[in-house]
């Protein structure tokens, strides 16, 4: 198949030990061990390029070679094969690609694939974190599990223009001229075609009136300000990963979770300090019941936000 996807300005390997190019793969691309034929003296070569959060690689391993990993964990890989064949074995499935082929690797999918003597592919490593934003920039609504791809062929020179959009990627990411905000731009269209153009599990019409992630987020710390809330309780309720809960809070509100959630805390506090009709007792006691066991440090995060110290808002509740 002919394409421009990664020149030789990319070039790591060259007609190198097959070894040397997987442990280049392993550090970049994704964790997996290679198994080669015992005779013969294959040759590797890969060429390879970051462009904003994708990895993107042009891969040949100069014999037949058979790639296995328990699962890739974090990340998806596509596959597109440029030359030769390949055979994946999944869940007692086989499939067979061909050039123009291509497939795409969910996270937790173990990965067994049999390239041939002349194979050569492309692969872009697409973060799980990726998908999860692009969803949520959309309105999409995340699948309780994870996002999951069908497993099955496409021909990628079929798909809407997606080949062309990849060369460009490339040649993007091979003059280094493009601002990292337009790199992440282009990263995110990606991601949203591929879950335009490929079966997967997410829901694409997502009514209005169904809470955001944010909104779900922003809703159960309003609900449980006087406990500790913790990072692993946000992600459960989010529905997504570490990476996209903060993208998702610095979009929202230009914060942490830890630093949403101790305005949230001062705020209610606030509220509560100058509340004429249930007054508290002490301020000691406000603080003490929204986790806030250093005093001392507590009037000073108080008296940032709202320019005077819990005391002196106290006394003007009374």
């Amino acid at each position: 198949m002919e394409c421009s996807l990664l020149s030789d300005r990319s070039r790591v390997f060259e007609r190198a030990d097959p070894y040397a190019v997987s442990g280049y793969v392993n550090q970049h691309v994704g964790a997996h061990c290679i198994r080669l034929p015992k005779a013969g003296s294959p040759e590797a070569s890969i060429n390879h390029r970051k462009f904003a959060s994708l990895d993107l690689c042009r891969l040949s391993y100069g014999g037949s070679v058979r790639v296995t990993s328990p699962a890739l964990e974090t990340i998806y890989h596509l596959q597109v094969l440029l030359r030769g064949h390949c055979r994946s074995q999944f869940r007692g499935e086989e499939l067979y690609y061909t050039p123009g082929e291509m497939l795409l690797i969910n996270p937790d999918d173990p990965v067994d694939l049999t390239y041939s003597e002349d194979c050569e592919k492309f692969i872009v490593k697409l973060p799980v974190s990726l998908f999860e934003s692009t969803c949520l920039e959309q309105r999409w609504v995340l699948p309780e599990g994870g996002i999951r791809f069908a497993s099955s062929t496409h021909d990628a020179r079929s798909l809407d223009g997606f080949l062309a959009l990849l060369a460009l990627i490339c040649e993007e990411a091979e003059t280094a001229a493009s601002l990292p905000q337009v790199q992440e731009h282009y990263a995110r269209i990606v991601a949203s075609k591929l879950l335009s153009l490929l079966d997967n599990n997410v829901e694409r019409a997502a009514s209005d009136a169904r809470p955001s992630s944010f909104d779900q987020v922003a809703q159960y710390i309003d609900e449980h300000l006087t406990q500790d809330i913790g990072l692993k309780e946000l992600l459960q309720v989010a529905r997504v990963s570490e990476r996209t809960l903060y993208a998702l809070f610095e979009r929202h509100v230009g914060l942490s979770p830890k630093e949403y959630i101790r305005q949230r805390k001062l705020e209610r506090i606030h509220s509560r300090l100058l509340d004429r009709i249930r007054p508290p007792r002490s301020v000691t006691e406000v603080a003490l019941d929204f986790g806030f066991l250093h005093l001392g440090r507590f009037s000073e995060c108080y008296r940032r936000q709202f320019g005077e110290l819990p005391s002196e808002t106290f006394r003007r509740g009374e």
